[in-house]
């Protein structure tokens, strides 16, 4: 399920166990130490986060960065707990519906995805499975007043992605 009070709650949860008190400052100064000791000064631009919900107009992550935080996690020893969190494309949760809509018949049941949406922005990210059995991170964001036309676009990156040979 995708529940972003939930995320919140964890969110909180990172500096509470530092602490004993979460706060949502807190929890940033966990998040930016753990971004730079995992990419470095030159890695790619950490998150700007704000309560942790993913409902934030503040909130910020570059297509690059999101991609490395998803590389990063698939050689974590959580990698496959993590990646069976996300919705399987055609199966279930946000991405359930793309049978539906027809856009990606070959994208069904071969990717792991996490969508979001919000006023002005739809977004996809996760991991896809190629035909060839190759393994693929996959991020799409579109920041637009016509965002949620664009989830036809995502769901033809996800089905490009897919038929890779």
């Amino acid at each position: 399920f995708s529940n972003n009070v939930m995320a919140q709650q964890v969110f909180l949860t990172l500096s509470a166990q530092q602490r004993g008190q979460g706060s949502f400052a807190a929890s940033r100064e966990v998040v930016a130490r753990w971004w730079r000791q995992t990419f470095g000064v030159g890695g790619p631009a950490a998150p700007v986060l704000d309560n942790g919900s993913g409902l934030s107009r503040e909130g910020r992550i570059s297509a690059l960065a999101l991609a490395q935080l998803l590389r990063t996690a698939a050689h974590r020893p959580t990698a496959t707990v993590f990646e069976q969190s996300l919705s399987l494309a055609g199966v279930d949760g946000t991405v359930a519906n793309m049978g539906e809509r027809g856009t990606a018949p070959d994208a069904l049941g071969n990717a792991r995805l996490k969508t979001g949406t919000l006023r002005d922005v739809a977004a996809m990210a996760g991991y896809a499975t190629g035909l060839s059995g190759r393994r693929y991170v996959l991020v799409g964001l579109i920041n637009s007043p016509n965002a949620p036309a664009a989830r036809t676009a995502l769901d033809a990156l996800v089905e490009w992605t897919v038929k890779d040979r």
